[in-house]
């Protein structure tokens, strides 16, 4: 991730995955700027004048989807805008997590900011409120089919505009208009085209991508650096990390993984001690680390690049670009997010599976001095056996989740919707392959630790001793049979929590050791 600015100008500035989170996370302040404002008024003063004047233009003076030929008179207005949020809020299942929430309100207040929606300031700063104070909707997880944009959760989200719908306050979800009560505040009575103006648009799909971004790039250098300490642990040959090897088939993000890993075992006596050894080459889990492991970096490039653009959009219909000029277009739908997602989904599950190998790899006994199921006395013990059955597991439910939901498509609104994303699934289940794959690269990390621990005193380089250290100073080397799982879920929080990470990048920084690569600036910001 890089830095983040202090200060944030919503319609104004470039809005990334980064700084939408830095905003979730109370680092960064979003405010808009007096000039933003007058863009604001300017359109919502031109969304009036037409609910005022006789020509009917969708969602202002017309119903919705197939009632958008029966025009609505203007003193028909907030109703219909209220009516809209209300009839439209029939999201089911849990509640999608608080930052999740968060991210759509600021994704939302982004472009609305940018004055083609005709959403009046006050309703902005409404929501604004709500960012700053924490004050979370719940926002159901299903019901989107990622089309007329995220109709159904962005109507739960805005719900509490209105004094409808509940709201998380300090821990604890309560009625909005509870809350509102306390806070002396009135609910909004919304105006032309508000309703339609909050609902429409891609800020489900786009803020589960957001999450992706930043969990699915701790995964990838995570999974590199377990993968570092395989090859270590498995005394693999570091040749098919060669630079030379990867200038002749020059994509970034094998080019980058493999420097990546280089940099990470350079300087190792482990990998020093069999430079002469009879091996003529190593399974693919081993020296295919940067073709797939590249692979998967240049998926998540590609949805990072792409989704900069759709956070910067207006995903709103219809577009107001004058009193005299609007068009009702497709700007809400969520396919260019879909596919890219359903591209993620993809390449989280492929860093899992071969994962999965290299932990399979590391029981078979077949690396000197590194014993069967890594468990000197096995017989009444079964070692590392078992751990492999829970990553076998996970990877052959990622294996379940990776059919794209953007190949889907069912006809929604009584034909006018008759082709639809799925991009709000894709999200969804993109997010729990990822998570999956957190743990698998956890069990990876667990067993490579204890196949390293068998070469010493044999040293490692200097940051993958430090890795080790700090693997070390949560988990003991296993001697006999015990309960695993607690020290595989703190194995796995490490992964979660960027542990290693910055325990990489702290111990380079201290021996003056460089972690970069050509495509550091690519693949390590946000």
């Amino acid at each position: 991730m890089t830095s983040t600015p202090e200060i944030f100008h919503y319609g104004e500035d470039h809005l990334t995955a980064g700084i939408a989170l830095s905003i979730s996370r109370g680092k960064t302040k979003g405010i808009i700027s007096e000039n933003t404002r007058i863009k604001i008024r300017k359109s919502a003063d031109e969304v009036k004048a037409i609910a005022d004047g006789d020509k009917a233009v969708y969602g202002i003076n017309t119903g919705f989807g197939p009632l958008c030929t029966t025009q609505i008179s203007k003193e028909e207005t907030s109703t219909l805008q209220k009516n809209l949020l209300m009839s439209h809020a029939v999201g089911l299942g849990d509640p999608i997590a608080d930052e999740l929430a968060k991210l759509m309100m600021i994704l939302k207040v982004h472009a609305l900011a940018k004055g083609y929606s005709g959403v009046r300031e006050e309703t902005i700063d409404r929501i604004i409120f709500h960012i700053d104070h924490d004050v979370i909707p719940l926002v159901p997880e299903q019901g989107s089919v990622g089309a007329s944009g995220d109709l159904a959760p962005l109507s739960h989200l805005f719900l509490p505009l209105i004094g409808l719908g509940k709201v998380k306050v300090n821990g604890k979800f309560v009625p909005a208009d509870e809350w509102l009560r306390k806070e002396n505040l009135s609910p909004i009575q919304l105006g032309a085209k508000e309703g339609l103006g909050l609902i429409n648009g891609t800020q489900f799909i786009a803020a589960h991508a957001v999450s992706i971004i930043e969990r699915l790039q701790n995964v990838l250098t995570h999974a590199d650096i377990s993968g570092a300490m395989m090859v270590e642990g498995l005394l693999a040959s570091v040749k098919p990390f060669s630079p030379e090897l990867h200038d002749v088939r020059a994509y970034k993000g094998t080019r980058h993984v493999a420097a990546f890993i280089r940099h990470l075992l350079n300087g190792s006596e482990v990998v020093h001690s069999h430079a002469n050894c009879a091996r003529v080459q190593d399974p693919y889990s081993l020296r295919c680390m940067p073709q797939v492991h590249g692979a998967s970096r240049n998926a998540w490039l590609h949805v990072k690049e792409m989704l900069e653009v759709e956070i910067n959009s207006v995903t709103d219909n219809p577009i107001v670009f004058s009193k005299d000029h609007t068009i009702s277009g497709g700007n809400f739908h969520g396919q260019p997010m879909a596919l890219p997602i359903d591209y993620a989904c993809l390449a989280a599950a492929e860093v899992g599976n071969i994962s999965d190998r290299r932990i399979y790899l590391s029981l078979e006994g077949d690396t000197p001095g590194v014993p069967k199921l890594l468990l000197k006395e096995t017989g009444t013990n079964s070692g590392f056996m078992i751990p492999q059955y829970t990553t076998a597991a996970l990877a052959s439910e990622n294996k379940g989740l990776c059919f794209p939901a953007s190949a889907d498509s069912i006809p929604t609104s009584l034909g006018q919707e008759d082709h639809v994303s799925m991009g709000s699934i894709a999200g969804r289940k993109t997010l729990r392959v990822v998570e999956n794959v957190e743990k698998i690269i956890g069990v990876e990390l667990f067993c490579a630790a204890q196949a390293l621990d068998f070469h010493r005193p044999l040293k490692s380089s200097k940051i993958m001793a430090a890795i080790h250290e700090h693997v070390r100073s949560k988990i003991d080397h296993i001697t006999v049979d015990g309960v695993m799982n607690e020290k595989m879920e703190t194995a796995i929080e490490m992964i979660k929590n960027k542990e290693l990470v910055r325990v990489a990048w702290e111990t380079a920084d201290a021996e003056g050791i460089s972690l970069d690569t050509d495509f550091s600036s690519d693949f390590d910001s946000y």
